[in-house]
């Protein structure tokens, strides 16, 4: 039978190679000013920018105008002093003539035109955009993808001026140095743990990738000392999700966990979601410098856990008590203040701590409490942004503001979703994915019945609202489910193009092998019915395959030295309803193994154990 092997290099190689060959052809003769060498997507993912160079006799700052579709969508910039000019071009039209105008301190002006290819499959157009040019000016909003999609940028008028052609999943930040952080494309576990993170420019190049043997999910942050502190998960044990490391920004080594089994208990405050599994799910995490704590969502006991950076000491509980024991309670929960207008919490994301203290949460409200049976109609469904006062003296918590609720069902979102708080009065809130079939609310996310019967029923969309003292001054509606929203400039002085191969750091660890004795022979090749994909990287291997449900099958590499690796390919049913983002689930039939290459060296056969009975694949990677 054919096996579909693949082998691709990184997109850090393919970026070096790529920014060599550019690079050779502008130094292969001399480019000025008047004529200067232009290329278009230069690191391959990021289709709407460009790069411009040449050079200049003195010493002369260069101001950029990407020209928009009328005045209001123009992207300006102004660059340093230089003689030798790197002009990145961001916010360019698809599959339109653009135009950029560039211009010297000293007065001198240039006109280049840029042809773009269209937009790639899956990029959704606004449904709806209300804002104003003298609030939202040249930034764009970038909404990460959950199902599906790219990460994509729209401008003040709905246009898309920047998107990736790769699946970055989670949160896009900002970071210190001008640069983007983002997960990876590389799945390293189903539904959705990836590799690590990106640390890219806007131009696209990637200039590292921080790998943990746990992977990533979620979220990640940078502390004031550039180190990162990310959410991630131990691969070897019966639960996911309930883990947190901190990433040392030079080497991408673990110089600290978080295991959040052990400060927070396993058998308490569940919701209707929890299971023994997934009991904690979290989805996002916090640093407060002021308190030097950590604060994380857990969406499955509908809480935040605040607790000490040094010493894993819970400082507080946030959330509807039901279900917790009476000592929690106790010592580390809040209660009302019953004089004021207040609602719990429920399956939320994106928990912060503002400068004052609130605590600033996207409430899903999926269940409305902690009780299935207790449950309300959907109809009566309602996602929000919400600020908390929390009082650690009297532990009195107080409801200060919200939004959404007043929208009822129209902004319900079972999960998914974020907040961000600007300024004092100045906040965002992103329904990520609002679904109806038939005009009845989705009480699953929409994302559920993708490929299933009620698809062709399903509406479904993600709702983005400024809000800056009560007064909304942006809202945009777009078909399909986004994670995230991010409101950023294009242009960052910080964010400087630096030529030369980017790094990866870390490690994906050690994969897991399994103990059992193999047959003595094979039996050929694989039966037709069994359609194996081997995809191979410089640093893994995923094997996926058409397996029966239940089935016991085994990945096994043969080494040139006649030692052999096992691994167990997983063939359960995934749980969809855990999903926060789909983009890599498959059919339920589709079963995959990662397995990483640290440990091994050496070409290796690679062959399949079915039912005890083993097969050979044809194919030989290299470690």
């Amino acid at each position: 039978m054919s096996i579909d092997y693949q082998f691709d290099s990184h997109y850090i190689n393919k970026q070096h190679e790529a920014e060599g060959k550019f690079l050779s052809q502008y130094h292969s003769a001399s480019f000025t000013f008047e004529n200067p060498y232009v290329v278009l997507n230069p690191y391959l993912i990021a289709p709407l920018t460009a790069l411009i160079l040449f050079k200049t006799d003195k010493e002369e700052t260069v101001s950029i105008c990407v020209k928009g579709k009328d005045e209001t969508g123009d992207m300006k910039f102004r660059f340093s002093a230089a003689t030798e000019h790197q002009i990145p071009v961001y916010g360019l039209y698809a599959d339109y003539l653009n135009t950029i105008v560039l211009t010297l301190g000293s007065g001198g002006q240039k006109i280049i035109q840029i042809k773009t290819d269209p937009l790639v499959k899956g990029i959704e157009t606004p449904s709806k955009m209300e804002t104003t040019p003298e609030y939202f000016g040249d930034h764009v909003m970038i909404l990460s993808p959950s199902a599906g999609g790219k990460v994509v940028a729209y401008d003040l008028n709905g246009d898309v001026r920047w998107y990736t052609t790769i699946n970055l999943i989670f949160d896009i930040k900002r970071l210190r140095n001008g640069r983007l952080l983002v997960g990876t494309e590389r799945l390293l576990k189903l539904p959705y743990v990836m590799t690590g993170l990106y640390e890219m420019g806007m131009i696209g190049k990637i200039y590292n990738e921080y790998r943990m043997p746990g992977g990533i999910h979620h979220d990640a942050i940078e502390l004031e000392d550039g180190n990162f502190v990310c959410l991630s998960e131990e691969m070897d044990r019966d639960t996911v999700e309930d883990m947190c490391v901190m990433l040392e920004r030079k080497t991408g080594n673990i110089i600290k966990t978080w295991d959040l089994r052990a400060i927070l208990p396993r058998d308490a405050g569940g919701g209707p979601r929890s299971s023994s599994h997934d009991w904690l799910h979290t989805n996002s995490v916090w640093y407060d410098k002021a308190t030097n704590s950590l604060t994380i969502s857990g969406r499955n006991l509908d809480i935040l856990a605040n607790f000490d950076f040094d010493t894993d000491e819970i400082n507080w509980l946030l959330g509807d008590p039901n279900k917790w024991p009476q000592e929690f309670v106790e010592k580390y929960f809040f209660s009302p203040d019953s004089e004021k207008e207040f609602d719990w919490f429920y399956a939320q994301h994106s928990g912060m701590l503002l400068p004052d203290g609130d605590v600033f949460v996207f409430d899903n409200g999926a269940w409305r409490s902690k009780y299935a049976d207790q449950d309300i109609p959907a109809e009566q469904k309602f996602s929000r942004g919400v600020r908390y006062r929390i009082d650690k003296q009297t532990r009195k918590v107080t409801q200060v503001w919200q939004y959404g609720k007043e929208r009822g069902s129209e902004f319900f979102a079972p999960h998914i979703s974020n907040v961000e708080y600007y300024a004092e009065g100045h906040y965002m809130v992103h329904s990520g994915d609002i679904g109806n079939i038939k005009g009845v609310p989705c009480v699953k996310p929409p994302v559920f019945y993708l490929g299933k019967p009620e698809e062709k029923d399903l509406i479904y969309y993600a709702i983005t609202v400024e809000v800056k003292d009560d007064q909304v001054m942006y809202e945009m509606k777009v078909p399909g489910a986004y994670y995230r929203a991010e409101k950023l400039k294009l242009y960052c002085e910080d964010d400087v193009l630096t030529f030369g191969k980017g790094e990866l750091l870390g490690t994906l660890g050690v994969t897991s092998e399994v103990g059992m004795k193999l047959p003595k022979t094979s039996r050929g090749m694989l039966p037709e019915e069994i359609k194996v994909s081997i995809y191979d990287e410089e640093d893994r291997l995923k094997i996926t395959g058409h397996f029966a449900e239940g089935s016991y099958v085994v990945a096994v590499l043969f080494g040139e030295d006649n030692s052999t690796h096992k691994y167990l390919v997983p063939t359960t049913e995934k749980d969809e309803l855990a999903l926060c983002v789909g983009t890599f689930q498959h059919g339920s039939a589709d079963s995959s193994v990662m397995i990483s290459k640290e440990g091994l060296s050496g070409n290796y056969e690679v062959k399949l154990l079915l039912e005890g009975k083993l097969y050979d694949t044809g194919v030989t990677i290299h470690a």
